[in-house]
């Protein structure tokens, strides 16, 4: 891992130029990162530059930055100008969104740049870099934890793709022509629609009088010029970012709560769209405005705002509202994922598509599941049954399983939960919500797995129970997760007859989804999106059950299956007992022992025993714990029950082995333990040698799995506790 890089700390007024030129003037032209933080404020801007005495001459002129007290430049050999870059755009996206500052920065400069060595060196370092910025009180919370934050997920410090900067420019471009009424973006599902409504919002609140044009390639001062004409020519826009789903919103509210120049308020529902008139309105989610179809409780109220705005109730929508209340309007659309009756026609924004006003772009590039393009493809074409026969699906950067236990899928998600996050439990609506009324029911029942509806509808993905509950299409639209186990009703079937995936309209219990529909086709149009939506939501992995049996054997055909592996509390050999009972029982240690990285709050329980049978070898200096993860799934199965050898000296290298180490974490919180292949590195001296570096290498189908490695004193308080022998 390189270290090759220092930290040097200075107040923030004239006398750093002095520090700058005295302490380090082999940097005065060399490219270097800097943050300057003020602790009152809580407020922070974070540059890059080569020539450090002119920037910070210029900062100091800055109204803005003046507030701030305290400068911390940032120093390698091994920056360059694109790396200087890169390690200042990911400090930009990090820090904003740790939340213990503020951060000032615009978010036009944020660098995307490819450049030699970028994920195999600088991302090291920058890791390296974010420790010690922790250390010294700059951030507060791990890259992991930030990374499954809402503030980071939808954070408007993006690197933003090619394809999204030619949208970015195509909307500014938009609303300089007098012509142009409406921007149209179409994506499907990950495609960063949300991400670019995010960012242009930001933009176009974002104080210009700062950016450093050197900092620009081309490309970019061709956006910052429209920006630029976009601002004289509104100057103040009244704007806000309409979100139709009330769940999403709030969670998207809270972000902007805690982005310099934004506040909660602009985020707002459909509704409040009748209560005035804006110069620019951005909706996401467009799909999810309404029409007067099964509102329920909310007819009067849409009734009331239509007589407001001069409309006809009974042809009006929400769509509508937003083209009467605004002069220009920005939509993000994707007609695959309307779920229900209410939402707006496909055939009103095909309407909208072919007026001469509006303008329009498609956004194709996929963000959010590492399975890419080929993923979603194949999902889409799986559900509308293009698959040929003999196609399966295959991707080593993805997981995608089909299960025959809903118990054991709900039993891996959790896993998933404590080593990831953020993994969550979603199905589709074949099951009564009677848990609502009474929470000793059990609203979805299948063999072993007894599961409840999610109890709140409002952010309910990082509600604290959210783990233990199933959320629905309306409280996941939107989101991003890390893992997802989705439930296929019994809504959805198939029909070995005719080979066709079939709706049941009458196990279908969401009534607002179904009330007023006569046509077949067109249900089965929307619980196929609603399951197209839910299946496209996991970054790193897919799990499935299907609660048909015909179309789980559908599904079998094209991906591969999780078998139902008897427990260990379930075999007639695997039986734990209190006391040794015969002379094969060998000690079983209730570890919990986590195959990822070291684990929290581990200690050795009560001993008990467990028989070694199959075991062909002296029992004498064997034990066996139970193995949690997925990290060595090439050997060791998630949920196994594994034996080791205690370990008695000599070489470890190569092989797998159950090791302990104190030095990860405080030693307070107790035992650290974890099953990796087992290398060293050691420094031979004439009369001593030591570990220089030890290193725990994973053995697993996921590829997002990294080594441990521990270096210099971290490899003095670690043990070998065992050697692997066998799964039992």
């Amino acid at each position: 891992m390189i270290r090759d890089f220092r930290i040097s700390q200075a107040q923030f007024d004239q006398t750093v130029l002095t520090e700058l030129q005295l302490q380090n003037p082999e940097y005065l032209s060399w490219p270097l990162v800097y943050v300057l933080s003020d602790a009152k404020t809580k407020q922070a801007y974070i540059g890059e530059t080569t020539d450090v005495v002119s920037r910070m001459k210029s900062h100091l002129n800055n109204s803005h930055k003046q507030k701030l007290s305290n400068a911390h430049f940032i120093l390698s050999s091994y920056f360059n100008k694109s790396a200087a870059l890169d390690i200042e755009s990911n400090l930009i996206k990090y820090v904003a969104a740790d939340g213990f500052f503020q951060t000032i920065n615009g978010n036009l400069g944020i660098a995307n740049h490819q450049y030699y060595q970028k994920k195999e060196v600088y991302w090291h370092l920058f890791r390296s870099i974010w420790e010690e910025l922790r250390s010294l009180g700059i951030a507060r919370y791990s890259l992991e934890h930030i990374d499954n934050s809402d503030l980071f997920k939808y954070s408007p410090y993006k690197s933003l793709s090619i394809e999204q900067l030619h949208g970015l420019k195509k909307i500014l471009q938009c609303l300089l022509d007098d012509d142009a009424k409406v921007s149209l973006i179409e994506g499907g599902a990950g495609t960063g629609k949300s991400i670019l409504a995010i960012f242009l919002f930001k933009l176009l609140k974002t104080d210009l009088s700062d950016f450093n044009y050197s900092d620009f390639d081309e490309t970019d001062v061709e956006l910052f010029e429209l920006l630029e004409r976009v601002k004289e020519q509104y100057k103040d826009l009244k704007m806000a970012l309409v979100i139709p789903m009330s769940s999403f919103r709030k969670t998207i509210s809270n972000v902007f709560k805690n982005i310099k120049g934004l506040s909660g308020n602009m985020v707002i529902g459909p509704a409040d769209m009748v209560k005035e008139k804006y110069d620019l309105l951005i909706i996401d989610e467009s799909h999810r405005l309404r029409r007067r179809v099964n509102l329920g409780a909310y007819f009067g109220n849409f009734d009331l705002n239509c007589k407001a705005l001069g409309l006809d109730k009974d042809t009006s929508s929400e769509l509508q509202w937003a083209l009467v209340q605004s002069d220009k309007t920005i939509l993000f659309y994707d007609e695959k994922q309307s779920i229900k009756p209410s939402d707006v026609l496909q055939s009103d924004f095909i309407k909208l598509k072919g007026a001469s006003s509006t303008r329009r772009e498609q956004l194709t590039q996929q963000f959010r599941v590492k399975g890419g393009r080929q993923y979603v493809s194949f999902i889409n074409r799986l559900l509308d049954q293009q698959l040929k026969h003999e196609e399966k699906y295959i991707c080593s950067e993805y997981e995608v399983l089909i299960y025959d236990s809903l118990q054991l899928m709900f039993s891996d998600i959790k896993n998933k939960e404590s080593q990831f996050g953020l993994s969550r439990m979603v199905a589709g609506f074949a099951w009564d919500w009677i848990s609502k009324k009474d929470k000793t029911k059990f609203d979805i029942v299948e063999g072993d797995a007894q599961l409840q509806w999610n109890s709140t509808a409002t952010d309910w993905v990082n509600s604290k129970n959210a783990i233990n509950e199933v959320g629905c299409i309306h409280t996941i639209q939107g989101y991003d997760l890390n893992y997802i186990g989705v439930i296929i009703g019994s809504e959805i079937g198939f029909n070995n007859e005719t080979n066709r995936i079939v709706i049941k309209k009458e196990n279908y219990k969401d009534k607002n989804g179904k009330n007023s529909i006569v046509d077949s086709d067109v249900l089965h149009n929307y619980i196929i999106n609603i399951y197209k939506t839910i299946l496209l939501r996991g970054i790193r992995g897919t799990y499935i059950y299907v609660c048909d049996p015909d179309l789980s054997a559908y599904f079998k055909t094209y991906l591969p299956t999780k078998e139902v592996k008897t427990s260990f509390f379930e075999s007639r050999e695997l039986v734990i007992h209190d006391t040794a009972i015969n002379n094969r029982c060998i000690p079983f240690y209730d570890l919990r022992v986590s195959a990822g990285n070291f684990s929290n709050y581990q200690t050795v329980e009560e001993l008990r025993y467990i028989e070694a049978n199959g075991v062909n070898q002296p029992i004498s200096d064997l034990f066996a714990c139970r193995v949690i993860g997925e990290s060595m799934n090439k050997v060791i199965p998630n949920d196994s029950i594994v034996i080791f050898k205690k370990y008695t000296g000599g070489s470890r290298n190569g092989l797998i082995c159950l090791v302990e180490s104190t030095e990860i974490q405080d030693n307070e919180l107790g035992g650290h333990y974890t099953i990796k292949e087992y290398e060293s590195k050691k420094t031979v001296g004439e009369d001593y040698w030591h570990h220089s570096e030890i290193i725990l290498k994973p053995l697993s189908t996921i590829h997002s799995y990294q080594p441990i490695r521990l270096i210099d004193e971290q490899t003095t308080d670690f043990k070998v506790l065992g050697v692997f022998v066998r799964v039992l």
